[in-house]
């Protein structure tokens, strides 16, 4: 059992040596760290049984599960992070080079190690040592610890499946990066504590020193690792109970759901991703930790997403799951047709075929679509082989990874309408791309025509979310809001878009929905609807929810509720950000800073910003107010400070420059 510990790398020099580790030792990670016994008891004494949450490491699990063990080392969970030596590099380090329209960059090796040569956020060329590598499936990145501990990804990946080349995936993304650009490979957004390594390690624990400014990063195991599904298993490898360790098949359809789709999905998190005492725990519920994004991000339409709210985007299978009648009349879950990695499979962790005749994918819906399988052609109404997989016309390989094409897990039928009014891809047109969308609807409906009550649905969608219909969108808007039998998180978007375009007309439907449903996430979204249109006249709907037993619901309806003015929040948010439970949360200290400065009470405003950034130091917008507040209590040399550390998080933050630029010229 251990921790691994990175070490921090100097961009022009190798690493400090691995200092000599702490008894008792069981591996040594090449050039990034130790691995050292960290599991404490709950009470003293020898015969103390460890915490619940206390974590072994999975080569401890290997000593009672050795096979279980050795097939999960074969498989990529097992390399979602892995150190960067010989047994791991996909990619081709022999004097490679590539240049895009905005970066250019040189990789080779020496006997101990291998490197990347880059542009650096100065703007200078400087060579980088490459210490991790995420994934190495279909897309390797390279990973490099910087002098003040944070891991940035390179921004030179190797294309596994694109004939072995090097990409810059960012770019292909974004578009040319300047080093200014929040995504550059050197600024935080590309750091790996904050983007990656929450899913691509066990049992993280991240640390931020802000009077240093300096990162340290722990886990458990680089990879996706035994404890990541079946929960901390220091307890159950003393005790061999399985009660004390966490059995992903054996839990309900809604737990066993979210052992996968804590990675499975972006989300946002209840608490700050520092914050590893409240992280996400195996057997756990998913909606008290998270909320998926759909749609939109930060008041904002994503780009992750067709018009009809099914993800475009690789790595989105949770909200697209959730979508399908799979899951919501058949219970589908991901381990419905997926098995766990180190059970046997097929590519991609599919269930292997009973029948060798059967296709991975036919198999896989077998199990609950024999009768339409046994059909054969007969349903499919085509010849070749590939057409008799359901996944074919089911799950059609649209959703992109910028350089790769992923299979569709909404699991619908295909609709070439939208594709016609909403330029949204469909299964049809991934194989008979030369014929109109209006002549595949033609075939569509004439060979199935029971398709089209199905249709309907994601014609309602796209004409609701699709922007270039958004003036007009209100009638479909307001009925997927109102839709009871359609899944909350579209519910939700439909929320968003609506109070973002017809604002306070939005109101009434808003309050009514908010009435009637018992779902926790679009409780939320309805409130911050009502939030980004000012509806005071709806704070008396949010006072019961102060109360709720969801503690998303409670905070967003007091942060609503201050944001109105509104003094009967005031409790709620005191109660959030003093009591043991909820202290870690962060924006009901935002909000109780920002409410002290409209009184005049700088003492309490510091105090309350001062705790959030201990919480989120890298929030540049508390950084800058923050600021604000000690320039105004004669500290300008703190301000400074504040100043440039919110750049450092977020080169771009227009309030930090204006700032700095004032304080620099004595204003």
């Amino acid at each position: 059992m251990g921790i691994v510990t990175s070490q921090r790398a100097s961009p022009s020099a190798p690493p400090p040596a691995v200092a000599p580790p702490a008894a008792p030792v069981t591996a040594v990670v090449p050039d990034a760290g130790t691995v050292t016994a960290a599991v404490a008891p709950d009470k003293p004494g020898a015969s103390a049984l460890p915490a619940a949450n206390a974590f072994a490491g999975s080569a401890v699990c290997a000593d009672c599960h050795e096979d279980e063990h050795t097939a999960w080392h074969k498989d990529w969970h097992a390399r979602a992070l892995s150190p960067a030596t010989k047994e791991y590099v996909v990619g081709t380090f022999a004097n490679a080079h590539f240049k895009g329209e905005s970066s250019e960059a040189w990789m080779h090796r020496d006997s101990a190690r291998y490197w990347m040569r880059t542009q650096g956020r100065d703007g200078q060329l400087g060579e980088w040592p490459v210490q991790w590598l995420v994934g190495g499936k279909r897309m390797q990145d390279p990973v490099t610890v910087l002098s003040d501990g944070r891991w940035q990804v390179l921004p030179i990946y190797f294309h596994v499946t694109g004939k072995g080349s090097w990409v810059d995936y960012s770019e292909a993304k974004q578009g040319a990066l300047t080093p200014d650009h929040p995504f550059f490979w050197a600024n935080f957004a590309r750091s790996a504590q904050h983007a990656c390594l929450d899913c691509h390690v066990t049992g993280l624990d991240a640390r931020y020193d802000r009077a240093n400014h300096e990162w340290s990063t722990q886990f458990i195991d680089p990879g996706v690792a035994c404890e990541s599904c079946h929960g901390p298993g220091a307890r159950h490898a003393e005790t061999q109970d399985p009660t004390d360790i966490v059995q992903p098949r054996k839990l309900a359809k809604d737990a066993q759901l979210a052992v996968c789709t804590q990675c499975h999905g972006p989300r946002r998190t209840l608490f700050p991703m520092l914050d590893a005492a409240h992280r996400f725990q195996p057997g756990q519920r998913y909606e008290d930790h998270y909320q998926p994004m759909v749609l939109m991000v930060g008041g904002e339409r994503s780009g992750d997403f067709f018009s009809d709210g099914r993800p475009s985007t690789s790595s989105f299978e949770y909200q697209a799951l959730i979508q399908s009648r799979c899951h919501t009349q058949g219970g589908a879950t991901c381990l419905t047709c997926h098995t766990a990695p180190h059970e046997p499979h097929a590519a991609d962790e599919l269930k292997k075929p009973q029948v060798k005749a059967t296709s991975v994918g036919a198999a896989t819906c077998q199990g609950c679509h024999a009768d339409i399988v046994a059909q054969g052609a007969k349903h499919t109404h085509h010849q070749a082989a590939a057409a008799q997989d359901c996944i074919a016309c089911h799950m059609p390989s649209v959703v992109s990874g910028v350089l790769d094409k992923f299979a569709d897990h909404a699991i619908d039928v295909p609709a070439p309408q939208n594709t016609a009014r909403h330029d949204i891809p469909n299964a049809c047109g991934t194989c008979h791309a030369k014929q109109t969308p209006e002549s595949l609807g033609q075939s569509l409906a004439k060979w199935w025509p029971q398709a089209e009550q199905r249709q309907q649905r994601r014609l309602r969608l796209a004409d609701a979310f699709d922007e270039k219909s958004a003036a007009d969108s209100a009638p479909a808007l307001e009925a997927v809001l109102r839709d009871t039998s359609e899944v909350p998180t579209l519910r939700g978007a439909a929320a968003e878009l609506l109070s973002l375009r017809f604002k306070k007309a939005a109101v009434p439907t808003l309050r009514a929905v908010l009435k009637d449903t018992q779902d926790d996430l679009l409780r939320c979204n309805l409130i911050d609807g009502l939030a980004s249109v000012g509806a005071k006249e709806a704070a008396a709907d949010l006072l019961p929810f102060l109360n709720d037993r969801s503690l998303w619901v409670r905070q967003t309806a007091a942060i609503t509720l201050g944001s109105f003015g509104d003094v009967r929040a005031l409790p709620a948010l005191q109660a959030l950000a003093t009591q043991p439970e909820t202290s870690g949360l962060v924006q009901p200290h935002v909000l109780l800073g920002q409410l002290a400065i409209r009184r005049r009470d700088a003492a309490t405003a510091t105090r309350e910003f001062e705790r959030a950034l201990d919480l989120q130091p890298y929030n540049a917008e508390v950084l800058v107010r923050l600021a604000d507040l000690y320039v105004v209590q004669g500290n300008p040399a703190h301000g400074k400070e504040l100043l440039e550390e919110a750049l450092r998080f977020d080169p771009q933050s227009r309030g930090a420059r204006q700032r700095l630029s004032m304080l620099q010229s004595g204003r």
